[in-house]
């Protein structure tokens, strides 16, 4: 036999299984679906919450507070050398400073006005560009500019955005540990129910067996089914994230906008993203189809 017509031959009759044994596939279609959609939620809540950190590089602003003891030169040297690397340098006199304290703090900075010296150092004011905007990124130029004579100290939201960071890793991890699990409840379940297809053709098989078939052309029709219930429940979670993210993904924006989040860029993710719950759905239907034949194969 040829291998078109061995693959022709394979088709009918995972399909035939399927057709015959629909209760049995749609169990295991679903349980996939649940684990693929799972992993595709997890993904998306990491993924915005990387954005949510990314993007407080541009909404907190770096601020550099000079030493009021330094030489204009240093502290002219150090605006010139943050300007040399791409970032847009604001430099704040104590005045300057003093009166936004007071314009911010309002009836309560009446205790500020009239102040025979301005009590606020010098400083900068300092936006960094896109790529300098990662939590370490912003660490390791703090770092650089404490080390600076000039530099008195640095502040950049440090504890929002390692806490926000943190969040991200914590999330992520959640979500792959509850992958994990899934993926061992999916291939038992979907072991199970492929375990019962296969054993309603049992005869068939036992057929096939007495007239001198492998192994593996015994199992190639059941992979072929488990292949295809990994796809059709990667089709069922993808289209459930996408009703999540139009329906309730929005509504959930609105009640985190106090955390200003960044806005809706066009994602180019989409397809990579169903292509990878597909191959995944695949894997995950072979896997337990695989644990099904072979299991009835050596009983």
């Amino acid at each position: 036999m040829g291998a078109v017509a061995k693959a022709q031959t394979f088709w009918r009759s995972a399909v035939e299984g399927i057709r015959h044994q629909p209760f049995v596939h749609a169990v295991s279609t679903v349980t996939l679906a649940i684990a693929l959609f799972t992993l595709g939620l997890a993904r998306s809540a990491g993924h915005e919450l990387d954005r949510l950190v990314g993007s407080l590089g541009g909404e907190v602003r770096v601020t550099v507070y000079l030493d009021p003891r330094a030489t204009p030169e240093a502290r002219t040297a150090v605006a010139a050398g943050l300007r040399g690397r791409g970032m847009a340098v604001e430099e704040v006199s104590p005045r300057a400073a003093l009166d936004r304290l007071v314009r911010e703090l309002g009836p309560a900075a009446d205790s500020l006005r009239g102040l025979s010296e301005d009590p606020l150092p010098p400083s900068l004011e300092v936006r960094v560009p896109e790529r300098m905007r990662a939590p370490e990124s912003l660490r390791v130029l703090a770092v650089e500019l404490r080390a600076m004579p000039a530099v008195s100290g640095v502040d950049y939201g440090e504890q929002a955005v390692e806490r926000l960071s943190a969040i991200a890793r914590a999330v992520r991890w959640a979500g792959w540990v509850a992958f994990v699990v899934l993926v061992g409840a999916t291939l038992i379940i979907v072991s199970a129910t492929l375990q019962l297809a296969i054993y309603a053709r049992r005869e068939e098989v036992e057929i096939q067996k007495l007239v001198g078939a492998t192994d593996r052309f015994v199992q190639a029709p059941f992979l072929l089914e488990g292949a295809l219930q990994g796809l059709a429940g990667a089709v069922v979670a993808i289209a459930a994230l996408v009703a999540f993210r139009q329906t309730l993904s929005p509504q959930l924006a609105s009640l985190l906008s106090f955390l200003r989040l960044p806005g809706a860029a066009p994602d180019a993710r989409g397809w990579t993203e169903a292509l990878e719950l597909a191959l995944a759905g695949a894997a995950l239907g072979l896997s337990g189809s695989y644990l099904a034949v072979h299991r009835f194969l050596r009983a």
